[in-house]
């Protein structure tokens, strides 16, 4: 597989990077990510997976548009306001660069119909915000054999990590944070408020992650580095990273699952 003289042109300063180079922007065209939440991370996200060249793009949102959230999800205009976000963001990426193959759902996740949408993806990117749905897109990844990108933000603060708990002596999302099953365990940005900026740190590192990730074993842009989350704090400024171990006691990638 070779790029046309078009794309070529368009991803120039990818394919100049020895990180990445041609055959690293060929293999960028021949993915399948699943973006599931465009809200603060999602939205800045999309933004840069479809500039990398992401070949198929899978977007998944129930929600609607409000104005609340034009101060951080940066995909959005007034005139968005009261419309759904899959079908705006698909629009969006369709404008931009009409070579990707863009598909939506709205239907809102659950521990039944996950599975169909992490199904034959290469990653899954989540930046949802409460337990419930992040456990079920998790295990669903598990199930499936799909390695998971999870991103998450509040206030100041943010974390990124990778998660193939499909692999053996690899951690999923399950063995970092537990049985929380409860929604309302997880605080929203509509309590707590968010920095704006914040959100787009996140996002455009979740993004940065996302390229390595589907990059690893054919560029030199880095390993995928499954288990390790890296927290991002907006006061100070600053980073810094931890490695999640497997839990044999899993009930998703443990021995008993």
């Amino acid at each position: 597989m070779s790029l046309p003289p078009g794309r070529l042109d368009r991803f120039a300063r990818h394919i100049v990077l020895p990180e990445v180079g041609g055959a690293g922007q060929v293999a960028l065209a021949g993915k399948h990510l699943v973006l599931v939440g465009l809200g603060g991370i999602g939205s800045p996200a999309l933004q840069y997976l479809a500039g990398a060249g992401i070949g198929k793009l899978t977007l998944v949102d129930d929600d609607r548009v409000d104005a609340s959230n034009l101060q951080r999800q940066t995909l959005y205009n007034e005139r968005d306001v009261g419309h759904g976000k899959a079908v705006i963001a698909k629009r969006w990426v369709t404008g931009f660069d009409a070579a990707l193959d863009v598909t939506i759902s709205d239907r809102r996740i659950t521990r039944d119909n996950a599975h169909e949408l992490v199904v034959d993806a290469d990653l899954i990117l989540d930046g949802t915000d409460n337990f419930a749905t992040r456990l079920a897109v998790a295990d669903a990844c598990v199930a499936e054999r799909v390695p998971l990108l999870s991103a998450a933000v509040g206030r100041f603060q943010g974390q990124v990590g990778a998660f193939a708990g499909h692999l053996p002596n690899q951690p999923c999302y399950r063995c970092f944070v537990g049985d929380a099953f409860d929604a309302e365990d997880c605080d929203t940005c509509a309590e707590d408020g968010m920095l704006g900026a914040m959100a787009g740190w996140v996002a455009t590192f979740a993004a940065l992650q996302a390229v390595r990730i589907l990059l690893d074993g054919v560029s030199a842009l880095g390993e995928a580095d499954w288990g390790r989350v890296h927290l991002l704090d907006g006061l100070k400024p600053a980073m810094r990273s931890f490695t999640i171990a497997k839990d044999p006691a899993c009930a998703a990638c443990g021995s008993a699952a």
